[in-house]
């Protein structure tokens, strides 16, 4: 007996009596992999491997390919005589070979089932497989567990339902490989040696990055690091690949599938970025490279630092938004949060400057104890260089405000005057300043305010407040809306 398959708490096993021998060449263990992945959950393999060929026709198998591969995306060049080597025929073959396949293809063949009794005492039953049932993944660790419910078999004198035992079969049914592969008809006038590139898209791989800032004691610097985590999902493992990684969105045609813990101890450090990644400029996007090689193992989500960067400069704001003013209806009283927000400069003068891909930025600060505290995180946009990130980290706890209509007047059927006070109290042992964010819809102007304001956009006008420690502050203002 060739093969063996023995599947767990099952009251029967399966062996195949014979191999069919396969004529194909099988390409040489890989010399170097080339793994671009991009943010889109896909990757673009490149793989080196020497094959040797023959004069005229040749078959070549290339196995441990990505089983969520686009075959029609598949690349085959001979780097020693490129001009030498044509590609006749290409095919994927997926259907693996597995306890649930084989029967499967095997019903309508002749099976035999042994049955141990004891005492050395063996029944046969041969006869002709009907039905098989599905094998499926039981657990994480991937054991299998077999429906035995299912299996019948034709005998000469009776149809026998869930037979127990050792089944076994004469052979392997046609066209069922052991793992995902690409087999090429190749011709050539040039025989020997030669060194070929594989390259293929494959859905499955993925990337995102995190970022973990600590912020000193009055929130004036922050000690940045960045992760890169890699996911690979795609059907095959890459070792000793060399990864890129690009940030961008680039455009998708969708496809027809063939088948259906952070260590957050931020030395002291006064330095610019230390990166572990080369970033460079790619058509519109961004590249990353990391330096060195990395294996990247199917079912696996790896971390790779992508830099750190201490003493980059940071600015505290707090800020509460309003409501849109219209004109048609007069608002009501409201309290208003006052939200906390981080603002950093992504500049090499500010210990920064390479482009920030998107992800999630958690922020932290060290307690009177030493000991790092969670404050509040953000998720950030792929960020160029010299352009800021504004985090919002949550609600100022000390810092109250609230809203008051004091006066509505409809002037005219087109024109509403509108007054409000904004009080703002601070309960904190130190003086802030509250940024006060207004919105008013339609055509509208500020007849009178009580402290100066800026007019941001055509719907946006803020004012700064200072307010005492322990104390309160308000903002009075009238605005004319015409609709």
């Amino acid at each position: 007996m060739n093969n063996f398959y023995k599947l767990a708490a099952l009251a029967w096993t399966l062996t195949i009596l014979t191999q069919p021998v396969s004529a194909e060449q099988t390409t040489s263990e890989s010399k170097g992999i080339n793994l671009t992945i991009y943010n889109q959950n896909f990757g673009l393999v490149k793989d080196v491997r020497s094959i040797e060929l023959k004069s005229g026709l040749n078959d070549i198998r290339f196995e441990d390919v990505a089983a969520q591969i686009d075959p029609t995306s598949v690349s085959f060049l001979s780097l020693t005589a490129p001009n030498s080597v044509i590609v006749k025929e290409q095919n994927y073959q997926y259907d693996l070979l597995n306890p649930s396949t084989i029967l499967s293809k095997s019903i309508g063949k002749q099976a035999r089932f042994r049955q141990f009794l004891g005492n050395g005492q063996i029944n046969d039953i041969t006869g002709t497989l009907l039905n098989a049932p599905q094998v499926t993944v039981s657990d994480p660790n991937g054991n299998l567990a077999v429906n035995s419910q299912g299996l019948v078999i034709k005998t000469a004198d009776s149809i026998i339902l869930n037979p127990a035992g050792q089944i076994e079969l004469a052979g392997l049914p046609q066209g069922l490989v052991s793992k995902p592969s690409l087999l090429w008809k190749i011709e050539t006038n040039k025989p020997g040696t030669h060194e070929t590139e594989i390259a293929y898209q494959t859905q499955g791989l993925n990337w995102h990055c995190d970022y973990i800032a600590v912020a000193n004691e009055d929130d004036t610097k922050v000690d940045l690091t960045s992760w890169v985590t890699l996911n690979n999902s795609s059907g095959t493992s890459y070792k000793n690949a060399a990864l890129k990684l690009v940030a961008g969105t680039p455009h998708l045609v969708p496809r027809v599938a063939p088948r259906a813990r952070y260590d957050m101890g931020v030395g002291s450090m006064s330095m610019a970025a230390k990166e572990n990644f080369v970033e460079q400029s790619f058509a519109e996007y961004h590249l990353y490279k990391l330096n060195g090689v990395s294996d990247v193992n199917q079912n696996e989500t790896k971390q790779i630092s992508l830099f750190n960067a201490a003493d980059i400069q940071a600015t505290k704001t707090l800020v509460t938004e309003g409501q849109p003013i219209f004109w048609q209806l007069p608002n009501q009283d409201d309290k208003q949060p006052v939200q906390v927000k981080l603002e950093i400069k992504n500049s090499k003068a500010n210990n920064l400057g390479m482009p920030l891909p998107q992800g999630k930025v958690r922020v932290y600060k060290r307690d009177q104890d030493g000991s790092l505290q969670f404050v509040g995180e953000d998720a950030i946009n792929h960020t160029p260089r010299d352009e800021s990130i504004k985090l919002q980290l949550g609600t100022a706890f000390d810092v109250v405000c609230e809203h008051k209509q004091t006066n509505f007047l409809q002037v005219s059927d087109r024109i509403t005057r509108l007054s409000w006070e904004i009080t703002l109290r601070n309960q904190k042992d130190k003086p802030v300043t509250v940024i006060v964010v207004e919105h008013a819809q339609g055509q509208w102007k500020i007849l009178n305010s009580s402290q100066p304001f800026d007019k941001k956009d055509a719907r946006t006008f803020e004012f700064k407040v200072p307010v005492p420690a322990h104390g309160e502050a308000k903002v009075t203002y009238q605005i004319e809306i015409k609709s």
